[in-house]
C-alpha cells in the first residue's frame, strides 16, 4: 500500500536536494540545499535575495545566490586567483567569508593566514577589487583572527565578529570605509583557560537580532555542536548575556539516525516576510563509516523557531523531508556543477582555481570556444575544478594537446582536498614515446595507445565508487581505458580533515598548455543510474544485490529528479530522440513521463510504458519516442499509474541520440 513518506539512511546517500510544488505535490526540500563542499557557510540577506559564501582554502571562494534558500547559483569569485597572497598549499587560502550589503556597496569579508581582508563591488556578481588588509584596533588585546562573520545593527552600524584562537572571542565596529573605528567588545569571559575552555574552541562567531535580543552563536568545533546565548544589549559584560545552550534540538528522536549529525558552523538566521527564520550550515555526511566524508561539509538548509520567552531553537538535520520556505521561484537550476562550452567572455565562476593562478596561465579568448590553461611553472600543474557533489556522473572534455614529454599531462581530474589522492585520465606520452591515453588513481594505472591524434575526446564515469575511463575520436563512439577503478579511499578520506575541504573535480594541465573545447557533467547518453537523483518524492534506494541497486517504492504521482544533464550542443552535436528504462515489474506496471526543468508547467518530452517483466528481480529494457531535445536540463521522472502497490524498480535510463 501507498505509505507516508519516511526517507532513511540509504536515500539520503543519493545527495537527495529540494522538491516544489507540482500537481499533489507539497512544497518541500531535502538536504543537502547545496550539495558537496560549503564550509563555514555564512547567510545574508539583501532585500529579496540571498548570498551564501565562506571557507574554501586552497580552491579560490564561490559566492552563491538564491531567491528560495534551496535553489543557488554561483555568481563570483570574490578573491582573485591571481592575488599574490593567496598562497598554494592545501588547508591554506581563504578561511571565512561573508558577503555584506552597506553603504551603497557589496562587502565580503575573508581571512588569509589568520589575518582579516575584504574585497568591495558595486554588485554582487563584481567585478571585485583586490583585497585589502583589515587594520587593527589598538582597543582589541589580540589579532582579528579567522572564520569571522559580519552583523548589521538596526541602527545602521555594522560590526565584525571576531575569533582568534581557543580564548578570544570579540566584536569590532567598522566605519564606512570597512576599518575598525575603534570600537570594540571583547568578550574574553566566553570561553576561558582558566575554566578549561568550555566550549571547545568557541569558533565560527556570527550574530543576529530577532525581536529586540542579540543573539550570538558560535561552535564548539568541526567534531559538532553550536550554541547560542543572547542579550537585550549589545555589550561585553557577561552578566547580560544568558548561559549558551545548544542551538540545535539535540533532543530531536530522530537524531541518532541521522546521517549529517553534529551541526556547527551555522550561519547566522535570517528571517522572512512570513515570520519564519532560517539558516545554513555545513556538515558531513558520516552514515556507513564516513563512506562520502570526502565530499567535505555540504550546505544544509533548516528553520529556526523562537520560544514565548525569547529562547532559539534550530531543526535538527534528520534524514526527512521539510516543509520548504515560503518564497518565490525564479528558475535557478539545482545546485551541481554545469556544462561549459568556454563561449562567454570570461570564466563562469563555478570554476575555482586550484591556489595562487596568474592570469597569464589561462586564457578564455586566445581560442574563442576554447579554454587555454597553461601550467604555472615547469613543475607545476594547473587546475581548474568544481565541487565533487554527487554519486552518479559522467565528465567529459575534448581536448588540442601536443605532449613532449611524459611529465606532459592534459584532461580531467577528480582530487581531494589534501591534494594527494588523484583520479584522471589524460593525454600523456610513455617511456617509449608513443602517445598515449592514461587513466589512473593512486599506484593503479592503465594505458592506451593514441592513434586518433592530438584533438580527442576524454570521458569519466562515476557510479557511485567506481569510476571507469574512456576516450574517442568522435564524442560518439568510445574506447574504455583499462578497468574500472575503486576510490572508496577518496571518496571517504578522513585524515586531517581532508585539507578542511571536500572532493573537487574538473580540467588541468602539466608540463605544456593545453585547450579544452568543453566540459560536460552529466551526459544524457551515458546511461543514468536511477538510484542517484538529486532529489525525489516518494521514492526510495534499495539494494537487491551486491551488483543490482534501484529506484524502490515507486507509486503513483512519486518522481524523481537528475541534475544538470547534457542533451547537446552546437559544440556537442547530438540531439536525444528515444529514451530507454532498465526496470523491473511484477504487476500490471505503469508509465514513466519524462519531463524538463519541472513536473506540469516544464516540458513533457517521452511517456514510456513499464510492463510486466515476470517479477522485480527480472530486469528488461523499455523505449519510448522523446521531442527532439538540445541543451542542458534538469530531468524529472514523474511515475503514474493505477491503484495503490508498487508500480516497479527503475535501475538506470539513458537516451539515444542523433547527429545533427
Amino acid at each position: 500500500m501507498k505509505k507516508i513518506i519516511i526517507i532513511g539512511i540509504l536515500s539520503f546517500l543519493i545527495q537527495s536536494s529540494t522538491g516544489f510544488s507540482q500537481a499533489g505535490i507539497s512544497n518541500t526540500y531535502m538536504n543537502p540545499v547545496i550539495p558537496g563542499d560549503h564550509s563555514d557557510c555564512t547567510l545574508t540577506k539583501v532585500g529579496d535575495h540571498f548570498y551564501t559564501t565562506g571557507s574554501s582554502f586552497n580552491p579560490t571562494p564561490v559566492i552563491y545566490h538564491s531567491t528560495d534558500l534551496v535553489h543557488w547559483e554561483a555568481i563570483a569569485q570574490p578573491v582573485s586567483a591571481a592575488w599574490k597572497e593567496y598562497g598554494d598549499k592545501p588547508s591554506g587560502g581563504c578561511w571565512g567569508g561573508q558577503i555584506v550589503y552597506y553603504n551603497n556597496k557589496y562587502w565580503d569579508y575573508f581571512s588569509r593566514a589568520n589575518t582579516m581582508y575584504f574585497v568591495a563591488a558595486d554588485k554582487p556578481e563584481g567585478p571585485w577589487s583586490m583585497p585589502v588588509k583589515v587594520n587593527q584596533p589598538s582597543q582589541l588585546p589580540y589579532g582579528l583572527g579567522y572564520d569571522n562573520s559580519v552583523f548589521t545593527d538596526d541602527d545602521g552600524k555594522w560590526y565584525l565578529i571576531v575569533k582568534n584562537g581557543q580564548p578570544n572571542n570579540g566584536i569590532v565596529e567598522l566605519g564606512n570605509d570597512g576599518q575598525p573605528t575603534g570600537v570594540v567588545y571583547d568578550l574574553n569571559w566566553l570561553n576561558t583557560k582558566n575554566d578549561n575552555f568550555p566550549y571547545s574552541w568557541a569558533e565560527g562567531p556570527v550574530m543576529w537580532k530577532d525581536n529586540g535580543y542579540y543573539y550570538y552563536s558560535f561552535a564548539r568545533d568541526v567534531s559538532g555542536g553550536q550554541k547560542v546565548m543572547r542579550s537585550k544589549k549589545l555589550t561585553a559584560d557577561k552578566s547580560e548575556w544568558t548561559t549558551p545552550v545548544d542551538l540545535f534540538n539535540e533532543n530531536d528522536p530522530n537524531k541518532s539516525k541521522a546521517i549529517f549529525f553534529g551541526p556547527n558552523h551555522a550561519s547566522a538566521a535570517v528571517k522572512l516576510k512570513d515570520g519564519t527564520s532560517w539558516l545554513l550550515h555545513p556538515v558531513w555526511s558520516r552514515a556507513n563509516n564516513n563512506e562520502w566524508y570526502g565530499q567535505g561539509r555540504q550546505g544544509l538548509l533548516n528553520q529556526v523557531r523562537y520560544e514565548d520567552n525569547n529562547e532559539v531553537v534550530a531543526d535538527y538535520p534528520v534524514n526527512a523531508s521539510k516543509t520548504a520556505p515560503n518564497l518565490s521561484l525564479s528558475g535557478i537550476q539545482w545546485m551541481v556543477p554545469k556544462s561549459d562550452f568556454f563561449t562567454t567572455a570570461k570564466l563562469n565562476p563555478e570554476w575555482s582555481f586550484l591556489g595562487y593562478t596568474p592570469t597569464e596561465t589561462y586564457s578564455i579568448t586566445e581560442r574563442p570556444g576554447w579554454l587555454r590553461l597553461s601550467p604555472k611553472s615547469p613543475t607545476k600543474s594547473n587546475t581548474v575544478i568544481k565541487t565533487d557533489p554527487e554519486h552518479n556522473y559522467s565528465l567529459i572534455t575534448r581536448l588540442d594537446f601536443d605532449p613532449k614529454s611524459t611529465s606532459d599531462e592534459a584532461g580531467i581530474r577528480i582530487i581531494n582536498g589534501a591534494e594527494n589522492l588523484y583520479a584522471k585520465i589524460y593525454s600523456s606520452l610513455n617511456k617509449q614515446g608513443d602517445k598515449v591515453i592514461c587513466f589512473s588513481f593512486d599506484k593503479t594505472s592503465y594505458e592506451a595507445n593514441n592513434n586518433i591524434g592530438n584533438v580527442l575526446w576524454l570521458k569519466i564515469v562515476r557510479n557511485n565508487h567506481i569510476l571507469t575511463g574512456f576516450y574517442s575520436a568522435d564524442g560518439t563512439n568510445w574506447r574504455q581505458v583499462g578497468e574500472p577503478v575503486n576510490v572508496s579511499v577518496l571518496d571517504g578520506y578522513t585524515k586531517d580533515y581532508n585539507g578542511w575541504c571536500g572532493n573537487r573535480q574538473g580540467l588541468y594541465v602539466q608540463g605544456k598548455a593545453a585547450d579544452f573545447d568543453l566540459y560536460i557533467y552529466r551526459d544524457a547518453y551515458t546511461p543514468i543510474l536511477a538510484e542517484c537523483p538529486a532529489n525525489q518524492y516518494g521514492t526510495a534506494r534499495a539494494t537487491l544485490s551486491k551488483e543490482v541497486i534501484v529506484l524502490d517504492d515507486i507509486h503513483n504521482d512519486d518522481w524523481s529528479l537528475y541534475a544538470g544533464v547534457e542533451f547537446g550542443d552546437k559544440d556537442y552535436a547530438r540531439a536525444s530522440d528515444l529514451v530507454e528504462m532498465t526496470a523491473s515489474c511484477g504487476a500490471k506496471g505503469g508509465v514513466v513521463e519524462v519531463w524538463l526543468d519541472s513536473i506540469g508547467t516544464g516540458k513533457k518530452i517521452a511517456t514510456c510504458k513499464i510492463k510486466n517483466t515476470g517479477g522485480l528481480a527480472v530486469f528488461k529494457k523499455f523505449q519510448a519516442k522523446t521531442v527532439q531535445t538540445i541543451g542542458r536540463h534538469d530531468v524529472y521522472l514523474k511515475f503514474a499509474g493505477q491503484g495503490e502497490d508498487k508500480l516497479f524498480l527503475l535501475k538506470e535510463f539513458v537516451f539515444k541520440s542523433k547527429a545533427q
